[in-house]
């Protein structure tokens, strides 16, 4: 009588090692690209933003949440509050700008 014959018989296990690792690195895989997705959404909005105020790209926060059936991107800004009365004060001085343009135009 074999005492591991008690236990009964495990299937083979090198499937089961396969299916885990392939899981494992598809996993892998999808965190690679999620990375990839939120340096470039991180550079663009960086650069959108920019065009507008002056932002530091430390406080420039780019996060992605996957569910089941539903992903989140999440884009948080720390903006200083000197910087939004330049660019309000730059954006208004534009608007003029362009009215004076466009009354000489006419």
């Amino acid at each position: 009588m074999n005492i591991f014959g008690l236990f009964g018989r495990r299937g083979a296990t090198a499937p089961v090692a396969r299916e885990r690792l392939q899981i494992l690195l598809a996993h892998e895989r999808k965190s690679a690209r999620d990375s990839d997705l939120i340096a470039v959404l991180h550079k663009e909005v960086l650069i959108a933003i920019s065009k507008h105020i002056n932002v530091d790209p430390e406080k420039v926060m780019v996060k992605m949440h996957r569910k089941e059936d539903m992903s989140l991107l999440e884009i948080d800004i720390e903006i200083e509050p000197a910087a939004t009365l330049e660019s309000a004060a730059a954006f208004a001085d534009d608007a003029v700008l362009e009215e004076d343009l466009s009354g000489k135009a006419a």
